[in-house]
């Protein structure tokens, strides 16, 4: 079930008006049966995966505090983080391992099998697997409580909003709000217009612009080979607006569907393509993944305490295996290990551009200044995205070539940019949009207020207009699919 789509907006409405009717005390079975009804609905058998998941760190929770000795301990967080991983591998990565195992030993005529097992991959999977792994090691920590309840537990692990494409919510924001949920009012007023227009704003950035955008996108990295420099550098830039509002949107719709039953989960974006390095690209492009990561790997292995070379070892580790997470695939590896030699190339030359900077007496803080990093740090950015986008690292690279052997200039006043799949009407469309979300986000960026926070603060006219208005635009511009079948948000497949 589909946030966008007819099914999603029949189930919603129905979850919240029975929150309304049952006992207060009640509430939490019902949003957990709502939820695990959602997880059915792409696949029911793979409820009892995550069934499974749920109570092997539940049961784990509850074993750790009453471990008196340390090695107890940490044999049972080990154990637990490890089943859980090798669930995780052999869902997601077990094809992977396979087919390169075979490939590297294929002159030796040695073949572990012919081909790989077509192993369906449960959706969400790394989201709750994630999840459950960081409440575990947050009770090994002592930093909470073990949840005792088994199903407020479940409900922790699977609440439908954010159940396959995230955030990775943590326990001590999720867990204690949900503890708290008998006795707090439902359908607050601020409460249900504050999510409802969440709900509208991230289904604007998705269906209007990221699955607009997503036609030019595939259009282009399907027979890059037909096209020259002009073409290719659109579908490059189209893909990073597709992957932002796509990934923003989805996350934006389960924070106002959430909010909208009494619960704030954590903000998963904050205007990430407004950075001016790449290390602060990764603290505003998914929150929820980057603190995980950094708090559960990065510093564990000693973060920045330590010699630089361990300090740069620890940070190609932990962007490598980001990218290992976003995709069973070589070429998201390769996007996350460049993502790393940004940051480590960044931190070595940081010494020597102070230095030219103060020898060509630069104003560091000048606007034009802090463009050129914003400017710079997309471009790297971007170039990181191809990788990401295309099917192999041989593609990406064959893709990248092109873009500079291939120039054709004249593409830009010969119309030959809206053979791309989309006309000069949908052009018209997409940088209307495009306008409109670069000026909430750069509301966000300079005010630290979100849509519903500015829209808070303008008279009753004004902020009714605008929800009416995005609302408009979601009917007459959405894209939908074929017979008005919804687009698959691009997060869910990981």
């Amino acid at each position: 079930m589909l946030f966008n789509s007819i099914d999603f907006l029949m189930f919603f409405p129905i979850v919240v008006l029975l929150c309304l009717i049952i006992p207060r005390k009640l509430r939490y079975l019902w949003l957990l049966a709502a939820s695990y009804y959602f997880y059915m609905c792409w696949n029911a058998k793979y409820a009892f995966l995550l069934l499974a998941v749920t109570l092997c760190t539940y049961l784990s929770g509850l074993f750790l505090p009453r471990c008196r000795r340390a090695f107890t301990r940490r044999l049972t967080l080990v154990s637990c983080i490890l089943l859980n991983l090798g669930l995780l591998f052999y869902f997601k990565y077990f094809d992977l391992f396979l087919n390169t195992f075979n490939r590297i030993f294929s002159r030796l005529h040695f073949q572990l099998a012919d081909r790989g097992f077509d192993i369906i991959l449960p959706v969400g999977i790394s989201f709750y697997i994630f999840q459950s792994i960081g409440y575990v090691i947050d009770v090994y920590r002592n930093e909470i409580l073990p949840e005792k309840n088994p199903f407020r537990y479940a409900l922790f692990v699977s609440f439908f909003p954010k159940l396959v494409a995230g955030p990775i919510e943590r326990s001590g924001n999720l867990l204690e709000q949900l503890r708290e949920l008998d006795r707090k009012p439902l359908l607050e007023p601020g409460c249900v217009s504050g999510g409802l227009t969440l709900m509208v704003w991230g289904l604007f950035v998705k269906m209007v612009i990221a699955d607009r955008v997503a036609i030019l996108v595939n259009t282009v990295f399907e027979q890059f080979y037909l096209y020259g420099t002009v073409a290719l550098l659109a579908g490059a830039f189209g893909f990073a607006l597709q992957i932002y509002c796509d990934f923003m949107g989805y996350s934006t719709i389960a924070a106002g569907a959430a909010r909208v039953l009494g619960i704030r989960l954590m903000d998963n974006f904050d205007t990430p393509y407004f950075s001016r390095s790449i290390s602060e690209f990764w603290r505003r492009w998914h929150i929820s993944l980057s603190s995980w990561f950094r708090d559960y790997l990065y510093i564990p292995l000693g973060g920045n305490r330590c010699s630089r070379f361990r300090k740069y070892f620890n940070i190609m580790v932990t962007m490598s295996l980001s990218g290992l997470w976003h995709g069973a695939d070589w070429s998201c590896v390769a996007w996350g290990l460049l993502h790393g030699f940004y940051q480590v190339a960044g931190d070595l030359t940081r010494s020597v551009r102070q230095k030219i900077y103060t020898s060509l007496s630069a104003k560091t803080n000048s606007f034009s200044f802090h463009l050129a990093q914003v400017v710079s740090t997309f471009l790297l950015v971007d170039f990181a995205w191809i990788f990401f986008k295309a099917d192999s690292i041989s593609i990406a690279f064959a893709f990248c070539k092109r873009i500079f052997t291939k120039w054709d200039p004249w593409s830009f006043f010969n119309g030959e940019i809206y053979t791309l799949g989309l006309d000069r009407p949908e052009f018209n469309i997409l940088f209307v949009s495009v306008t409109v979300l670069f000026l909430v986000d750069l509301i966000r960026y300079k005010k630290k207020q979100n849509i519903v926070e500015f829209l808070q603060e303008q008279c009753i006219w004004f902020r009714w207009g605008a929800v009416i208005l995005l609302a408009a635009s979601i009917l007459v511009f959405g894209i939908y699919g074929v017979k008005f079948e919804s687009s698959q948000f691009i997060y869910f497949q990981y």
